[in-house]
């Protein structure tokens, strides 16, 4: 296939969520054919699952401009930019009305199982870049099809693979076989099935970022609703407690996230939730109805009702074996990057913005963006990811100029030397947050966090 040929085979999109949706935009755009390629039913299904979760994020953060001038001709009208939508709202009116914008560009239900050159595999070299990509699909009735790719973008997301509760990255011992007490989200306490699940039950929270501190908070709001009865949070962590651990407050350039922070804090100070420092999760055993977890040091818990893991999330590089990444070996994302995202040498509030020169991979023409870029790494603003698109297509489209342009300034933390708001392993020094969790204005108490506890 000759290159004028390759020229005109559409973009494989992998990933109908806000990263995906809007590389698609800015395909378009510049006249560029993108091919959205959605594992869910539906378009931001990720998001979806977890649509009681308010962002905090305002609404002005949250829109890429460029989907934004695809959708105007549509009617589509802005949210008030200075509120915080949930999950479910930034599904059904953003993400939604862009993906009926881009029509027949997205296929759903489309699970890619593979991607690699067309009749090379990551072995051969001769004529490796002269090949268009091959994407491997498998619908959801069971159909399987190979589409050609000029270029490929990843912003498949990390939201089905999360990290679980063992401190050594692995599952601890009985974790699966405790799996129907054992949840990898933030719970939905209203809805009725989930709140029963939860009410009058003391439940251990592992993890220190933004969704524990959502997962506390709302367990503490649960128990109040109830007067105070029973329902309680161990709340577990890997490393001790330090004047970082609940984030950067009022200092925090992003209020919502600051608040959240505070509203963890205050579930712990009211006695709604005990924590437990220096606790690496070794085993989860059955004793009863109830299950004990063990940490490595053999420090046995009291027993608990249900357990909420929330230690962050990994890619699925899977579908990508046949391609050649340049991954860095502890963060898995892309070498040139992780520097710059590395939670064991940052110690201040901001990413510096990055494209297409930070995310490129020895393969030619495959881009990982979106939360996937940063592997195992936290600190995702959904504003990282909108600039990391404008850049990667512009460089896809050849315009290596805007490529390297920087067009975006993110707010800062108030977190120096220490935790912040992440969702990832305890013991991991860190410095920022995700675009979502709930901000919840709670009052800020005086006393000292507990050093251990149960229920």
């Amino acid at each position: 296939m000759n290159v004028t040929a390759i020229d005109q085979l559409p973009v494989v999109v992998v990933g109908a969520g806000p990263a995906g949706l809007a590389a698609a935009a800015h395909l378009v755009d510049r006249g560029l054919d993108p091919l959205v390629l959605e594992a869910g039913t539906q378009a931001g299904a990720a998001v979806r699952e977890w649509s009681h979760v308010r962002l905090f994020s305002a609404w002005g953060e949250v829109v890429d401009p460029v989907a934004e001038k695809l959708l105007a001709p549509t009617g589509w009208v802005k949210p008030d930019a200075d509120t915080y939508p949930t999950g479910g709202d930034w599904a059904a009116a953003y993400l939604q009305p862009l993906a009926d914008a881009l029509g027949d560009r997205i296929r759903l239900d489309a699970r890619v199982t593979g991607i690699s050159r067309t009749g090379r595999d990551r072995v051969v070299d001769a004529d490796r870049e002269q090949q268009p990509f091959t994407v491997h699909i498998r619908y959801g009735d069971g159909r399987e099809e190979r589409v050609l790719a000029r270029a490929v973008i990843d912003a498949s997301g990390t939201w089905s693979t999360p990290s679980p509760a063992g401190g050594d990255g692995l599952p601890a011992l009985g974790e699966r076989a405790a799996a129907d007490r054992i949840s990898y989200r933030v719970p939905d306490l209203k809805d009725p099935a989930v709140r029963a699940r939860y009410a009058g039950r003391c439940t251990a929270v592992i993890g220190s970022g933004a969704s524990a501190f959502t997962a506390l908070a709302s367990l503490a709001a649960l128990a109040k609703s109830q007067g105070g009865a029973d329902t309680r949070a161990t709340w577990i962590l890997r490393r001790a407690i330090s004047g970082n651990t609940f984030g950067g407050g009022s200092a925090d350039q992003l209020p919502a996230r600051g608040a959240l922070g505070l509203a963890a804090k205050a579930a712990v100070d009211e006695g709604h939730a005990d924590a437990v420092t220096g606790f690496r999760t070794d085993a989860i055993e059955r004793v009863g109805e109830r299950l004990v977890l063990v940490a490595e040091d053999g420090r046995r818990l009291d027993p608990v009702d249900e357990v909420i893991v929330l230690t962050g999330f990994r890619p699925d590089l899977s579908f990508l074996d046949e391609l050649r990444l340049g991954l860095d070996d502890r963060l898995q994302a892309p070498v040139e990057l992780a520097p710059l995202i590395d939670p064991n040498q940052h110690s201040c509030g901001t990413v510096y913005p990055h494209g297409a020169k930070e995310l490129a991979h020895p393969e030619a023409g495959v881009y990982l963006v979106g939360m996937k870029s940063y592997g195992r790494a936290p600190s995702f603003l959904a504003l990282t990811g909108y600039e990391q698109v404008r850049s990667v297509v512009a460089a896809i489209a050849g315009d290596r100029e805007s490529a390297e342009r920087v067009e975006l300034v993110l707010p800062e933390t108030g977190v120096c030397g220490g935790a912040g708001l992440f969702d990832q392993p305890d013991d991991t020094p860190t410095d920022g947050g995700g675009c979502c969790a709930t901000p919840t204005a709670l009052q800020i108490g005086v006393g000292a966090p507990a050093a251990s506890g149960g229920c």
